[in-house]
């Protein structure tokens, strides 16, 4: 009999169930357990364990000591507490928004949580062209209550220094200051880039000196602001989804970090899905149809995260200068532009680094691939040096499609201006 008690060890399906029939008070004796792994990410181990009879179920998650995306990358398996007591957290500031944790377990490394089998990832529900109506109030809700309410506005600033402490991510941090602002911007042996794409990102990016300086001064303000606990990798494979609700899972890169890099995140990913539906759908209505619902949803994400922030921020606010007339206003036009530039840096990064998305690589045609990666690169460029000038939701759609407008020859000339 296995001893999970022991040491760790990386787990199979076959010790996932032994696990939760010894090691958890989840299941009724006599339950017939089966297991699936189910994890189609880059760094943990994810056992969807379910009882035959009833069809009651848990997820076990298990982080690994090397990520699955490549053995280059040496990780700490306690992101997998950092996951579980981020996950507690925020279901306490934006109740309903995130799984349901039961269990962490130190020595095996892994957490035990809500199984959301009845959502779907939200990227596989967006390439399907699927309309999320209520998506947009979620995850503003989700970001404005996790953001502020961890903030030094509101938070006690010992408290909040405590939880600065204790959500310090190193391993993780370091992934995200090498893959997502150094290597995209330079021509990086670890790069995957499409061969159809190499020469515009030399061209626009890696031989722009001006672009290099933005993404260096972003990269320190990365590393050196701890404004708020941020989620750390809010895409929408980090969201599980239903017409009716919005789980945000996967918070294992959190720490505290600039605010808008979280809602970039969420901005780029919606502009992927875009792109995917403007080179697969085939039936002009519907193809116009669906990337209009995707760009009014950037819009709506972006001007009802400012109007709730700046409603809590009146609510919510305990630090006595932070009431001085114009602060807040000041403060949230901080975390926009930093949204603006995020959302630049993943559009280059998911094109031309390591870490691709599905939104993209899917597209089958090659020549249509090719035009949509260099729109991303061209918009990321573009959101990261117009950062000061992006405010509203309408700019981050103007910048969109006003690049996706553009003749390639005009792309090049512009950028080599």
């Amino acid at each position: 009999m296995i001893d999970f008690k022991s040491g760790y060890f990386t787990m199979k399906e076959e010790d996932a169930i032994l696990y939760a029939e010894t090691m958890l008070n989840f299941f009724d004796a006599g339950a017939e357990l089966s297991c699936k792994e189910i994890g189609d990410g880059n760094l943990n181990y994810v056992f969807r364990v379910v009882d035959n009879n009833t069809g009651k179920s848990i997820i076990i998650k298990q982080a690994g000591p090397v990520a699955r995306i490549s053995d280059e990358f040496k990780l700490s398996t306690d992101r997998n507490r950092i996951e579980y007591e981020i996950l507690k957290l925020q279901n306490d500031l934006a109740p309903g928004l995130v799984p349901k944790v039961y269990k962490y377990d130190p020595i095996m490394s892994c957490c035990v949580m809500e199984d959301l089998s009845d959502h779907v990832i939200m990227r596989k529900a967006l390439m399907a062209y699927n309309q999320f109506p209520r998506f947009a109030e979620d995850i503003t809700t989700f970001m404005v209550n996790t953001l502020l309410l961890t903030s030094d506005v509101v938070m006690g600033h010992k408290e909040k220094k405590e939880l600065v402490k204790s959500f310090i991510n190193p391993e993780l941090c370091e992934i995200t200051e090498d893959l997502v602002y150094t290597e995209p911007f330079i021509d990086h042996p670890r790069n995957d880039v499409f061969p159809p794409t190499k020469a515009f990102a030399e061209t626009a990016l890696w031989s722009d000196k001006n672009l290099l300086l933005e993404t260096a001064k972003l990269k320190f303000e990365f590393m050196q602001n701890a404004q708020s606990l941020l989620h750390g990798d809010l895409h929408t494979g980090s969201i599980f989804i239903r017409e009716d609700a919005t789980k945000v899972i996967d918070p294992e890169f959190a720490f505290y970090g600039p605010a808008g890099y979280d809602v970039g995140n969420v901005i780029a990913n919606l502009i992927f899905a875009y792109m995917h539906a403007d080179a697969t759908i085939s039936e002009a209505g519907k193809k116009e149809e669906y990337k209009a619902w995707l760009t009014a949803t950037i819009v709506e994400i972006i001007d009802l995260f400012k109007r709730k922030f700046l409603e809590a921020w009146q609510e919510k606010a305990t630090e006595a200068v932070s009431r001085y007339t114009g602060f807040d206003s000041f403060y949230l036009e901080g975390i926009i532009r930093d949204t603006s530039a995020v959302t630049g840096l993943e559009l280059c990064r998911r094109v031309l680094g390591i870490a691709h998305v599905k939104d993209i690589t899917a597209i089958p045609d090659e020549n249509k691939r090719a035009r949509a990666e260099k729109i991303c690169l061209a918009a990321g460029k573009r959101f990261i040096l117009e950062r000061a000038d992006i405010q509203a939701g309408a700019d981050f759609v103007r910048v969109l499609q006003e690049v996706e407008a553009m003749l390639w020859p005009s792309v090049f000339d512009h950028f080599n201006n």
